[in-house]
């Protein structure tokens, strides 16, 4: 399993964090957790064409989350010439009537999608690309997502859990990934020290928790409850026995010099496995050993 970090900022704007965003390669299989914003860029630089994602898994439908799906079913489709499979696709409720809103006939891209299969200058770029007519609409696999789900995969099972964030205006998910080699946990969005998390963490070798602020600066209980902080993600590692924390979907003062590591350094007091600061493009091992030589 190789697990890349494509976004591990906000929806706020950023040059050096792209929104919410996960990459993983498994045996053939492609695995894309979240698509937002400049997610789609990171996926380019990450060395994976569009066309290559096999299945994307989306936590929830804020656009932080989400915004750069159309993009990758687009691309995926047009770039794929009809070659490659159709792309499977699963989240919370709403997923479909949002896809149909997209895609559709009568969708946002309706009539692009109209002009590109009826063309003769369309019908030539897919044969370009190895196509043969005629040229079909995309038709991404849909399937709708709620905890305690499962979906297999070639030599994986993704269980869904509950993530505590915006219910009951959105149903969140978050994400546990089974392989032969161990576990990776993909919080999505989730706040404070729920018992889901803590169960859908449990043993994990790495766990990707939203760590949006550190602890002390919320608003509101209502806030520390939707939106994770540093010393809540602490417990539920420790209350999990998790091996490694990486931490990501950080707002942009979190980069002042030295926050991070301080948050850090208080975590280890609770927390006393790995925690690992995200960064866009960061490849992350299931086993993370600490350096034993500069090389």
């Amino acid at each position: 399993m190789k697990i890349t970090l494509l976004g591990t900022g906000t929806p706020a704007p950023s040059l050096t964090r792209q929104s919410s965003g996960y990459l993983i390669e498994v045996g053939k299989d492609v695995i894309v957790m979240d698509h937002g914003p400049g997610a789609a860029h990171r996926l380019l630089e990450a060395g994976i064409a569009p066309s290559q994602v096999t299945h994307l898994f989306l936590s929830h439908l804020h656009y932080d989350h989400m915004a750069d799906m159309p993009r990758l079913v687009l691309q995926h489709w047009d770039m794929g010439a009809g070659l490659v499979p159709e792309l499977k696709m699963y989240g919370p409720s709403s997923l479909k009537h949002m896809c149909a809103q997209l895609f559709g006939d009568d969708g946002v891209y309706g009539p692009d999608l109209e002009s590109r299969v009826s063309h003769p200058a369309s019908i030539d770029v897919m044969v370009s690309r190895g196509g043969t007519p005629p040229r079909k609409k995309p038709d991404p696999e849909v399937t709708e997502l709620a905890p305690g789900d499962r979906v297999q995969g070639g030599g994986w099972t993704l269980t869904c859990g509950e993530a505590q964030h915006f219910q009951p205006y959105l149903n969140c998910l978050g994400f546990r990934l089974e392989t032969a080699e161990g576990v990776l946990v993909y919080s999505g969005d989730s706040g404070g020290v729920p018992d889901s998390m803590i169960g859908l963490a449990q043993d994990a070798d790495v766990l990707i928790h939203m760590c949006h602020f550190a602890t002390g600066m919320e608003p509101s209980q209502a806030y520390r409850d939707a939106a994770g902080s540093h010393m809540d993600i602490a417990e539920i590692a420790r209350r999990a026995g998790v091996g490694t924390v990486v931490l990501s979907h950080f707002i942009p003062m979190l980069d002042r010099p030295g926050v991070l590591e301080g948050m850090v350094r208080e975590m280890g007091e609770v927390f006393d496995g790995n925690i690992v600061i995200g960064r866009d493009l960061m490849t992350v091992p299931l086993q993370v050993t600490h350096p034993h030589k500069i090389d």
